[in-house]
């Protein structure tokens, strides 16, 4: 088939390069370039440095306004794919390839529709993820599903290695519904069940809350990190908590008292202490959390995040 491409970030990766493999891809859309780094050097996103290295031409709105519509409509596409691009599709745009759009979205919908997918979802401690591939329509990640696929996650895996992990089986998945579209096999369904949705995260996501038990500290670790990033406050610095899991066989502790072993800073829950092993204070480097610890001078309560 001839498509359009749209996506922006790391996670859209996977599904291109596999569809590039099989079919002529048109455009690539992505959102412009954008500063990264210290000295903030403008830099175009990964699907745009994968789409120059695969020669294919790339199309960069931030919205997809009138001109990117006509510029997307000239392509004449038989079907536009999305994989996180960003933005939202609507009329005429979403009529303008033959066959529509359909999107990859990692949920299984109508479960965590929104932004945050798998972030939402590691918060709320599912035990199972997936991966949606489905019609797109003007309304939020409501469409038609053509297929759907649940994907095994280590237990302990932050949002961005679930997201690795979805991306990589959701290229296949996507792959599977566009060749079934080419060939007029493709069937879709209405979703079925109560939706919930996942708003994009805020900093105020991350702040921990030590009162709660330990399997909703670790959940909520899981689901923002690496952003918009774990944190407590220790006194009045705040401080970042890049590494931690469950501890293992430790006596109780307060909820927010801290214990330091050599291996680790035990943090106290409802339950059992989470066991933190490298954290970033405001304004200085990541470094090892026991280290840190004992070079802390100050007041050593920690409480949640503010």
């Amino acid at each position: 088939m001839r498509l359009v491409f749209a996506g922006t970030p790391a996670a859209a990766i996977p599904t291109l390069r596999t569809l590039a493999m099989i079919h002529e891809i048109a455009a690539v859309v992505t959102r412009p370039d954008a500063p990264l780094g210290r000295k903030r050097v403008l830099t175009p996103s990964p699907v745009a440095q994968v789409a120059e290295e695969l020669g294919i031409p790339v199309i960069k709105a931030a919205k997809l306004d009138d001109d990117a519509t006509g510029r997307i409509a000239a392509l004449r596409a038989e079907l536009g794919v999305i994989v996180a691009y960003g933005g939202l599709v609507r009329e005429p745009l979403l009529s303008t390839p033959q066959h529509g759009w359909i999107n990859l979205h990692f949920s299984l919908l109508p479960q965590w529709r929104g932004a945050a997918p798998v972030q939402r979802a590691l918060i709320a401690g599912d035990a199972v993820l997936g991966a949606s591939v489905f019609q797109l329509v003007p309304a939020l990640d409501a469409g038609d599903v053509f297929a759907a696929r649940s994907v095994a996650v280590p237990p302990d895996a932050t949002a961005d290695i679930a997201l690795e992990i979805l991306a990589e089986d959701g290229a296949q998945l996507t792959a599977d519904v566009v060749a079934g579209i080419a060939d007029g096999t493709a069937a879709s369904r209405p979703q079925e069940g109560e939706p919930t949705t996942a708003p994009k995260l805020t900093v105020e996501d991350g702040a921990l809350d030590w009162t709660q038990p330990l399997d909703a500290v670790f959940a909520r670790f899981r689901g923002v990190t690496p952003e918009p990033g774990a944190h407590t406050v220790v006194g009045d610095l705040r401080v970042k908590i890049l590494a931690a899991a469950p501890s293992q066989d430790a006596e109780p502790l307060d909820p927010g008292a801290v214990a330091a072993t050599k291996d680790a800073l035990l943090i106290g829950t409802a339950t059992q202490p989470l066991a933190v092993t490298r954290v970033q204070p405001a304004g200085k480097p990541a470094m090892d959390a026991t280290a840190w610890w004992r070079g802390f001078r100050g007041d050593e309560t920690v409480r949640a995040g503010a």
